[in-house]
């Protein structure tokens, strides 16, 4: 890919989560915030005053700008490829907010549209730019927990109601056609995580239900994983928990275990000698997306985590959906 002029131009849309990323461009050297989108002026006019950018309720509109290279997705996640796809056929470069969308056709649809225009698409997870998750990655690729045979995600958070009747449009974090629950939602940078850590998964098992709130969507998921390693994973997701206990990823192997807290590592112990200080990060990864958006385009170097690599959580989510609904093992 051909190096681009700086600094990369972006407008983002979805002035939620997409506020606090419109923030960090406006601060990372290398990327100018030129507009930002959303449905209600209330949040996209003073957002813009803050930041010294356009703004426009049209999401057509900015995509007809001439001055915007890059365009961020922070609509309601059943969305997310529909308007990444958009911005493509624009000639613009695209990334999204987790999850990539909830729906594996829509993810291909994407996939395909950025190699037909050439340009970069990226997923936003987190996570994955972490020095202690890229340290745990490291190890695990290393060896230095010997065989890893079981991997545990455990999190117990709590959401009220309002949660669920919120957001913009109303009520879209509680309907199945434009958000998943406490799986797709709130679960899903530990379900990156945690299959980023145990390598592709061949099949899942899953049970979902809805205990305590008044949505579509589920607010506890159980399933169990097969790793193509070999390895399994149990894997629980709850907003139902009161009050919230956090995430706990645990990580046995033959020869040593890590748990993960919070994004913290709360134990270590490697009968390999390993340390964590012994693994790092590669050199040149950036320090979250906007950052990895700057060199992708201008260098050509690939994000953390593109399409394909999005795609894998997507399709975990919906093949628990489906043994969930169907009441058998599905395979990947």
């Amino acid at each position: 890919m051909p190096a681009t002029k700086t600094p990369l131009r972006f407008g983002m849309v979805g002035l939620g989560m997409g506020a606090g990323r419109a923030k960090v461009v406006a601060t990372t050297e290398g990327a100018q915030l030129v507009a930002v989108c959303d449905l209600l002026e209330e949040r996209a006019r003073p957002l813009a005053e803050e930041l010294g950018c356009e703004w426009t309720l049209d999401y057509d509109q900015l995509l007809s700008r001439d001055d915007i290279d890059v365009v961020g997705v922070f609509t309601p996640s059943g969305w997310h490829c529909d308007f990444a796809i958009r911005a493509l056929q624009a000639g613009k470069h695209a990334f999204m907010t987790k999850p990539m969308d909830i729906r594996v056709a829509k993810c291909d649809a994407a996939i395909e549209a950025a190699a037909k225009a050439g340009k970069v698409l990226a997923v936003d997870f987190q996570y994955r730019y972490d020095p202690v998750n890229q340290q745990i990655a490291q190890a695990l690729q290393a060896g230095a927990l010997g065989r890893v045979f079981q991997i545990d995600l455990r999190m117990k958070w709590f959401r009220g109601q309002d949660y669920y009747d919120g957001g913009s449009p109303p009520g879209w974090r509680s309907r199945k056609e434009t958000e998943g629950g406490s799986f797709a939602n709130q679960g899903i940078h530990y379900v990156d995580l945690v299959q980023w850590f145990g390598g592709p998964v061949r099949s899942v098992t899953g049970w979902v239900n809805t205990f305590a709130h008044k949505i579509e969507t589920e607010d506890l998921s159980n399933s169990l994983w097969r790793f193509q390693s070999g390895a399994w994973a149990s894997v629980v997701t709850t907003t139902c928990n009161t009050p919230g206990r956090g995430t706990v990823i645990e990580i046995s192997g033959d020869q040593g275990t890590v748990v993960w807290r919070d994004n913290k590592i709360e134990l270590w112990e490697a009968h390999t000698g390993a340390r964590p200080e012994d693994f790092s990060a590669p050199p040149d990864l950036a320090s979250d997306i906007i950052a990895d958006m700057v060199c992708a385009v201008s260098k050509g170097s690939p994000p953390a985590v593109d399409g394909q690599e999005g795609r894998k959580s997507v399709a975990i989510l919906e093949a628990v959906y489906r043994s969930a609904a169907e009441g058998r093992e599905v395979s990947l």
